[in-house]
């Protein structure tokens, strides 16, 4: 994307007065009413609805029934009723509905649950309804509104202003540009401009970094610049590596799936067996394998991760994100509030001659009380030591930007229009040529090193040194403009005190224990930024500055980051070089940052992390926000992401283990036996027996040992774990065959009785057995797993003695002798699990969690 990309010339309100904008729109300059606005969104949305055909609900329940194998499964049973066996049917439709119905029931609570938690974090705009300001959210923005924009602040629209004052936009985003866009209400666009030459507007994904301005909302959502390009983007989108593994997981299982259903299929065929009989077995099986409920359990699993990171004051705005969270090899971060209390503190105010001075914080006062740019921690603390004197008014301002790194208004100071700058040290010197020592003004050379000695020295003890300087304008003032800002006299320096935070080296070991390594970003000069690092444990040996970054291509920055645990005087374009020079080494990257320069490298990181209290645009580029700037709550945010992640793998181990071995068993018992060995109906209430507690997986316990390394989907590990443990159940269920037929002589009512039995009870144990690495009675379970699979248990074991439910399901009663044959045949089962699961997770409790 480039600035000289063709513009689109639909509805070319840039090339309109603002005026001719309002009236077209129907709205004045003070906004829309209340209920204006609350008309005009109820119309998009039911457009909205009337486009999509059907609410999100019922789209969500129809999905529960739309994969292939269900459909067919669905078309074959309706078959099998027609031509007479409606008992059968309606029991098969019957289960049919109660399993899409459990797996639309926890994804629905599971999307409310998400949806509840994101309003905590939404992002508001000021807006101004019934001529008073208000604010409202981003997507509840529509045409005619009147809102009002400030540093900090995204753009919820595509808006024609209507004033403006020292307005400068980032529209990186959509223009490629990395420096911010100069824009003024007054000035003229043609129809066919550019979005870069549309000065007089600004666009929904941009962001303001100084200044401020009223502007009408005149496209939002899909008809905006950044809605046309969104679109495309996501037809292109990357899918994340929670999202690919959980694809590639279900292929696997459908690739075995057809496999087998397809030779089951066949050989029931081939054996003469009614064909719709044959085939609503085999499809009951290719149901009872496929993973129709991976969807509801992963859904399930990272709503409750969600929810318990809430609880932590951690909100998850993307779900996925839980994943990559547990993933975090390195996390990046600032100082103030992460590392330091962020309580900062003006600690002097010193002349050249390193004395208080009461004219270098007067200056100071003047400068940070008279900007109306955006708030800042260094000028609330000016300000918390003097107050201006009364009756200043600011003549002009040149508004903070990171290129600059300062801030400069006009005031009258004895008459005379007076400019008073404020910025970091080292640029500021760079200004001035002149500087005030014993009350004379002498050449900046003169005294040039003992004022970096004192810098550096002030620096060396964690202060962050600012520089304050002034210049004499000729009156009338013309336009400031950075020009303006040079041959300038240095007055005195300003030093800020953060102190470290008291437990922030408890949380950084915390880090470490978890393999997460700390990098230290910051635009403090390196001086500072050593010493605060050393002050909290970190490694500060190697330090590495925005400068020596320029210096390097993407390549020798990606080779030089590996070590380096400061980054000091570091741009914002510069901390996203920094975010891909360490992803590009394989590193998972989470970035904490709250501040306007941020958004880029929250953006370019694996996990962007924000803070509730940060500016909108760092909260909206951010896919995780936390209630409380600590790296201790982030610590608690990666285990239970980590945790989260194990609980989805923990259903993906009983699904292929206990399902594949089924599978098997049918195809080697289609074989041999002269009788299906279960009844479709009896399939597809085993899986939806032994789906109630798979559901509640996502709220078990986790082992500790768990969590102490990153996890991600490893298809060749799962693939071993399916094909071992799949093989250790079809060799317990041919050995109850072998026990039923050969030692008790059963019929077949009585086989398939006993197997329904054997099976979800070797499903439960299974369940409950491989969620843990340890001895099973040494990992206690959440109490609505145990529960859940005891009542199953009891529900299983209690059906065949009842007829009125026994007789339709096709069992009977299976005598006290068979019965103890299963229990012990089960006590077996678990106990080969238990043996063989030491070299899968016990031995090497990453095995599963390796990176694929």
């Amino acid at each position: 994307m480039t600035s000289t990309t063709a513009p689109t010339t639909r509805d070319a309100f840039w090339a309109e007065s603002p005026g001719a904008v309002l009236a077209r729109l129907d709205t004045r300059a003070t906004g829309l009413t209340a209920e204006q606005a609350a008309g005009i969104l109820a119309a998009r949305k039911l457009r909205r609805h009337h486009r999509h055909g059907l609410a999100s609900w019922q789209r969500l329940l129809l999905s529960q029934f739309s994969s292939p194998i269900m459909l067919i499964l669905i078309v074959a049973t309706i078959i099998s009723m027609l031509v007479g066996d409606l008992t059968d049917g309606s029991i098969i439709i019957a289960i049919i509905l109660a399993s899409g119905l459990l797996g639309f029931f926890q994804e629905y609570r599971a999307n409310n649950d998400v949806a509840a938690l994101l309003k905590r974090v939404e992002v508001t705009v000021p807006v101004l309804r019934d001529g008073a300001e208000t604010t409202a959210p981003v997507a509840e923005i529509v045409p005619g509104d009147v809102v009002l924009l400030r540093a900090g602040g995204v753009v919820p629209a595509d808006c024609r202003l209507l004033e403006s004052e020292n307005l400068l936009v980032d529209e990186s985003t959509l223009t490629g540009e990395s420096y911010p866009a100069e824009k003024d209400a007054d000035l003229p666009a043609d129809p066919s401009a550019t979005l870069a030459e549309r000065r007089n507007s600004v666009f929904l994904g941009t962001h303001v970094t100084s200044g401020t301005a009223r502007a009408v909302a005149v496209r939002t959502g899909r008809d905006t610049e950044f809605g046309a390009v969104s679109s495309e983007l996501e037809k292109k989108r990357v899918t994340t590596a929670f999202t690919r593994g959980t694809t590639r997981f279900g292929e696997l299982l459908i690739w075995v799936m057809v496999v087998l259903t397809a030779f089951i299929f066949i050989v029931n065929a081939l054996f003469g067996r009614p064909l719709i009989e044959a085939l609503l077995f085999s499809l009951a099986l290719a149901v009872g394998l496929s993973p129709q409920m991976l969807p509801a359990i992963v859904s399930v699993s990272l709503s409750t991760g969600a929810r318990r990171m809430a609880k932590q004051q951690v909100i998850v705005k993307r779900l996925d994100a839980i994943e990559d969270l547990g993933a975090l090899t390195v996390l990046c971060t600032d100082k103030t509030g992460t590392l330091t209390a962020g309580s900062v503190r003006l600690d002097e105010a010193l002349d050249l001659d390193g004395r208080e001075s009461a004219e270098v914080l007067r200056l100071a006062s003047c400068n940070a009380a008279l900007q109306e740019g955006f708030p800042n921690p260094l000028d609330l603390a000016i300000l918390a030591r003097a107050e201006p004197p009364a009756g200043l008014t600011a003549l002009d301002e040149l508004p903070y930007d990171f290129s600059r790194r300062r801030l400069s208004v006009v005031v009258r100071v004895d008459g005379a229009p007076t400019l008073i700058a404020k910025g970091a040290f080292e640029g500021m010197l760079e200004i001035c040529d002149h500087a005030v020592v014993d009350g004379a003004v002498v050449p900046l050379d003169a005294v040039r090193s003992g004022v970096v000695d004192r810098y550096e020295r002030l620096s060396a003890r964690g202060r962050r040194v600012l520089a304050v300087a002034t210049r004499t304008l000729a009156d009338p003032i013309p336009a400031l403009t950075p020009a303006d800002e040079t041959g300038m006299t240095l007055v005195g320096i300003l030093a800020f005190d953060d102190p470290a935070k008291a437990d922030v080296a408890d949380s950084l070991s915390a880090l470490e224990r978890l393999g997460v390594s700390v990098r230290l970003i910051t635009g403090d000069n390196r001086l500072a930024a050593a010493a605060i690092a050393t002050s909290v444990g970190l490694d500060a040996a190697h330090v590495l500055t925005g400068r020596q970054i320029d210096a390097m291509d993407d390549a020798a920055l990606a080779a030089g980051v590996a070590g380096v645990g400061v980054f000091a005087e570091i741009e914002p374009v510069q901390k996203r070089r920094i975010v891909s020079a360490l992803r590009a080494n394989g590193e998972t990257v989470g970035f904490l940052g709250d501040g306007i320069n941020d958004a880029p490298a929250l953006q370019a990181a694996d996990v962007g992390i924000s803070v509730d209290t940060a500016v909108d645009v760092a909260k909206q580029a951010a896919s995780v926000v936390l209630l409380a700037k600590s790296l201790a709550v982030i610590v608690d945010g990666i285990t239970l992401g980590r945790a989260t992640f194990a609980n989805t793998l923990k259903y993906v181990r009983v699904t292929t283990s206990a399902n594949f071995g089924n599978m098997l068993s049918m195809a080697i018992a289609s074989l041999f036996l002269t009788f299906l060995p279960l009844l479709p109906r009896q399939i597809l209430l085993l899986n939806f027996l032994s789906d109630i507690p798979a559901t509640t997986i996502a709220g078990d316990r986790v082992d500790p040992e768990r969590v102490q390394a990153p996890g991600r989907w490893d298809l060749r590990g799962i693939r071993d774990f399916m094909i071992t443990f799949g093989l250790v159940s079809t060799v317990f269920d041919l050995l109850t065959f072998a026990v039923l037929l050969w030692v008790f002589r059963v019929d077949d009512t009585t086989f398939r009785s006993s197997w329904f039995i054997e099976s979800t009870l070797t499903e439960l144990v299974v369940l409950l057995s491989l969620r843990t690495g340890r001895p099973i009675l040494r990992s206690r379970p959440a109490a609505a797993l145990l529960w859940s699979s005891m009542a199953v248990a009891v529900v299983t074991l209690a059906l065949p003695y009842f007829p009125p439910l026994a007789t339709p399901l096709g069992l009977d009663a299976v005598p006290l002798p068979i019965l103890g044959s299963l229990f012990a045949l089960t006590g077996l089962y678990l106990a080969a699990n238990e043996l063989l699961k030491r070299r899968f997770l016990g031995d090497r409790p990453a095995r599963l969690l390796r990176t694929a």
